[in-house]
């Protein structure tokens, strides 16, 4: 097994320290479709080899990563992206733009090793066939177990760092993988609030303004089975207030 991947850093050397290393990289192994030193190259090149994996650095001339990676989310079919950097004040956002890694340099094989892994599961997993007769669910890899959640009985997935928090009524599980993905394969199970967190469209009970004393006036959700409130962006009113009619 292996992945097509494209390297966008504005630096030569480093580009070819990445090529050196994917080399070394096994199950899955990395073959490099090529190499691009700007976005726009980078977006020429994605669109004709077509990528799985871009492994892309954030301080770049023109537009940069995190410009890039936002444009790349609204692909329809859009590679996954990793962040290859040197300064780790950025994971945050990195996060919020549903990379599924975010290494630093000077980056260390066994490390790129491990966000190609997580890559492979996560594509792997869109290729799963369903499974005829059971409900739609959440394979959830837990302190050496595995455990099937049924979406029917998820009331929220919440996008946290590296990690989704899937939250039934009894508890809380982590989840490995990107809230994009979640909501285009379950879109008809969860409508989107807020840029890190989708509800369940049959546990949507009210939507309610408040006043916070820091951002000023906003909306929440009021979620079945939890006591838990979660915010709603002004960008996804309109939606959650079509889910909570219909």
């Amino acid at each position: 097994m292996s992945l097509k991947v494209l390297i966008v850093d504005d630096e030569a050397l480093a580009r070819s320290r990445l090529r050196t290393l994917l080399a070394e990289c096994t199950e899955p192994r990395a073959d490099v479709v090529g190499e691009a030193g700007n976005a726009v190259q980078a977006m020429e090149l994605i669109q004709r080899s077509g990528c799985e994996l871009v492994l892309l650095d954030i301080h770049m001339p023109g537009v940069d990563g995190m410009a890039l990676a936002s444009t790349l989310r609204q692909m329809p079919k859009s590679p996954a992206v990793v962040f290859v950097t040197a300064y780790a004040e950025h994971a945050v956002q990195a996060f919020d733009l549903e990379a599924v890694d975010y290494l630093t340099k000077p980056v260390r094989r066994e490390r790129l090793q491990q966000a190609l892994q997580k890559v492979h599961k996560l594509l792997s997993a869109k290729d799963a066939p369903v499974e005829v007769g059971l409900p739609e669910s959440l394979i959830i890899q837990e302190r050496g177990r595995s455990e099937r959640v049924a979406l029917q009985d998820v009331i929220y997935l919440k996008a946290e760092l590296k990690y989704i928090t899937v939250r039934t009524r009894e508890k809380e599980h982590i989840y490995d993988g990107a809230l994009s993905d979640l909501e285009q394969r379950y879109g008809h199970l969860f409508v989107r609030v807020h840029r890190n967190a989708l509800v369940s469209r049959r546990a949507v009970r009210a939507v309610e303004k408040h006043n916070d004393p820091v951002e000023g006036e906003g909306w929440t959700v009021r979620l079945d089975g939890v006591d838990e409130r979660l915010s709603v962006s002004r960008r996804q009113l309109a939606a959650v207030r079509e889910a909570l009619m219909g």
